[in-house]
């Protein structure tokens, strides 16, 4: 597997998605509170820095932030440097919120509207016709935050000696690219094929500008051949490679990469990393002295001083601590429907307020069945589509909805969106109705023998049952919703039964293979669903109905891929996001996208509950500069590309 990708389990290895930056670009405030993208202005002629820095012996701000600085116009006001935000991580496994938060600092960006794709780290780029090759200007004299130059050679590091090193990457993928350096600020990426995502790729994730070269090299064999014994025996690696994981991308199966463990890693975040995860009871990071963005008055930001993440045990306690005025910005864990009223009832006490969430998933609750299962008796049983549409049929959806969402949804399959140019009512609404004679119809067709209980039995008259896992760390609904969902199926003879685990617990089930039935939240609804369709036929980790299929996709030599290559259609579905990949024009991606979901349809992999309703976050009424609505999505990483660099704590 591909380094990045082994760690994070973000996207598919098939494009690389790890390379990121971003450009600059200036924000304003719409009248509807949301962002407008703008040209960059004139870099102010004098900058000023925060007073926690006056005390520490930093060179000029002009000299630290290079001679293009980003310049971003705040949301409402210019700000007010001070404060710390305070956040919190549930479990061993949070990363994403750090990622959404502190780590949104990549070679180009979402646009804050979600529009498109803008410079960041990168001051420009451009497209070649063919889409095959990627040009991009990085700021000159841009700086790690331990002092020293990012350059061009950083992202050199990355590709040959990272990317296309084969000990530390097993696998290019199928359409590999390489790099040509013209000068300390310019590069070009080039495909060997054409490649029509890298740009949306790159707003998602990290890569080309997390591998300080400065740093890393004396934990890569190559540089420092020497003294690596050393360094892996003082680190208790195993190897160097292990080495080099542990000290710059994390090492695969621990529940953190290094960029929040390591705090010695130079990064170029807005906040350097202090207190890493993992060593204590809470995250903690600190302005970073040589960050490249400034406001229109040219003072540097962050505007803050500092963010701290408490790791907690459980959502609950980051609810009550919401609830009494301790959280000063979340949208994760704990901004559920059910728990709106009682954040509500909290508001004036606790000093906060609501912001909204535009959804971007598909499905409130995913139950997906493994289709390539170990046990072949089960898989037969799981691979049979009268089975899963019974089990459908046997869900009252609306129930689901009135109890546990508060009547807010509607019946949903795995399909995205109305609005989005893929909606597909066959995809959405099939197996949707509540009918317990259906169900009981269709899954007689597969098991029609049953014990003296009335629950079903195997055709060699063995008990049927199979384990739905779940994890409250995602989202505690999901726990009420499996609960239903299990007695639904316990009346129509279906014996499965429900364990609660880590989420972290859940990926290494997951990647082993080894799990019966999982639950997870129905991501790609909207703008991300041709980027990340992983509900809709097996592409990635996170297509928890065929791990094997998605691995023999990667790399049909894995042993861990299906000894016997999916079946046709799915197959198509493959060839047909190979297409979609290489295709630069949006609206054949769009046309090629629909015939795949066609086939989803077909094909039904795994069931869904309802459509989410809108979202929502909190903030403290003097944290300001937070937009009033933002979208919601992995593949928007929000609130990343709201710049939370320029959020201020008002005095």
């Amino acid at each position: 597997m591909a380094l990045n990708s082994s760690v994070r389990h973000r996207h598919s290895r098939r494009r690389f998605l790890q390379v990121s930056g971003a450009m600059g670009f200036t924000v304003a405030a719409s009248a509807q509170g949301a962002y407008a993208v703008a040209q960059t202005p004139e870099v102010p002629s004098e900058t000023s820095q925060a007073p926690v820095l006056d005390d520490q012996d930093l060179p000029p701000v002009v000299e630290r932030i290079g001679e293009q600085p980003l310049v971003v116009q705040p949301l409402e006001s210019i700000g007010q440097y001070g404060g710390t935000w305070r956040s919190g991580l549930i479990g061993g496994q949070d990363t994403a919120w750090l990622d959404r938060t502190i780590g949104y600092d990549h070679l180009v960006s979402w646009s804050p509207d979600w529009s498109e794709v803008v410079p960041n780290i990168a001051r420009s780029f451009s497209v070649s016709d063919d889409g095959r090759s990627y040009s991009f200007e990085l700021r000159p004299g841009m700086r790690w935050s331990d002092g020293e130059p990012f350059t061009t050679a950083d992202v050199e590091f990355y590709v040959n000696n990272v990317y296309r090193n084969e000990q530390l990457t097993t696998s290019l993928g199928t359409n590999p690219f390489t790099i040509e350096v013209h000068d300390e600020v310019s590069f070009t990426l080039t495909y060997e094929e054409p490649n029509g995502f890298v740009l949306q790729d790159m707003a998602q994730g990290e890569g080309l500008t997390s591998y300080p070269r400065h740093y890393l090299e004396q934990f890569h064999i190559d540089f420092n051949p020497d003294g690596i014994d050393a360094l892996v025996e003082e680190n208790g690696a195993a190897d160097w490679i292990e080495l080099f994981r542990l000290k710059g991308a994390g090492i695969p199966g621990t529940p953190y990469t290094a960029i929040w463990s390591n705090a010695d890693l130079p990064r170029l975040h807005a906040w350097r990393l202090v207190e890493p995860y993992g060593e204590g009871t809470r995250v903690r990071f600190e302005r970073n002295p040589y960050y490249w963005k400034v406001d229109p008055e040219g003072q540097q930001l962050p505007y803050i001083d500092e963010v701290v993440f408490d790791v907690l045990e459980d959502a609950e306690v980051l609810l009550l601590r919401a609830a009494n005025g301790e959280i000063d910005l979340h949208s994760r864990h704990i901004n559920t429907l059910a728990n709106k009223p009682v954040l509500a009832e909290s508001r004036e006490s606790g000093g906060y307020e609501f912001f909204d969430l535009e959804p971007a998933p598909m499905n409130t609750t995913v139950f997906a069945l493994n289709l390539t299962h170990k046990n072949e008796a089960l898989r037969e049983v799981f691979q049979n589509l009268d089975f899963r549409i019974g089990l459908s049929h046997a869900i009252n959806r609306q129930e689901i909805i009135d109890a546990v969402f508060v009547s807010q949804g509607e019946p949903w399959q795995l399909a995205p969106r109305a609005e989005t140019p893929w909606y597909n009512e066959t995809l959405a609404k099939q197996y949707t109705e509540y009918d317990v004679d259906l169900a009981n119809e269709m899954l007689d067709r597969v098991l029609p023998d049953k014990d003296g209980d009335g629950m079903r039995l195997m055709p060699n008259g063995e008990p049927f049952s199979f384990v739905v896992e779940v994890t409250p760390n995602l989202s505690p609904a999901h726990v009420d919703v499996a609960n239903l969902v299990v007695d639904y199926w316990k009346t129509v003879g279906v014996n499965a039964s429900l364990k609660t685990e880590d989420r972290s617990l859940m990926f290494t089930r997951r990647d082993a293979n080894e799990h019966d039935c999982m639950v997870w939240l129905g991501d790609g609804g909207s703008r991300d669903a041709i980027l990340w369709p992983k509900f809709y036929f097996p592409m990635h980790p996170g297509s928890l109905f065929a791990i094997a299929w998605y691995i023999w996709y990667e790399e049909p030599s894995n042993p861990q891929a299906e000894p016997m290559e999916p079946p046709a259609r799915v197959r198509e579905q493959m060839d047909l996001y190979d297409q979609i990949e290489r295709t630069p024009d949006p609206e054949a991606q769009n046309e090629l996208f629909n015939e795949l979901l066609e086939i989803s349809a077909e094909l039904f992999y795994a069931i869904g509950i309802s459509l989410p309703a809108p979202g929502y976050g909190i903030r403290k009424i003097n944290l300001r500069n937070v937009p009033s609505s933002m979208p919601e999505s992995a593949i928007y990483v929000d609130p990343g590309p709201t710049v939370p660099a320029q959020y201020f704590f008002e005095q």
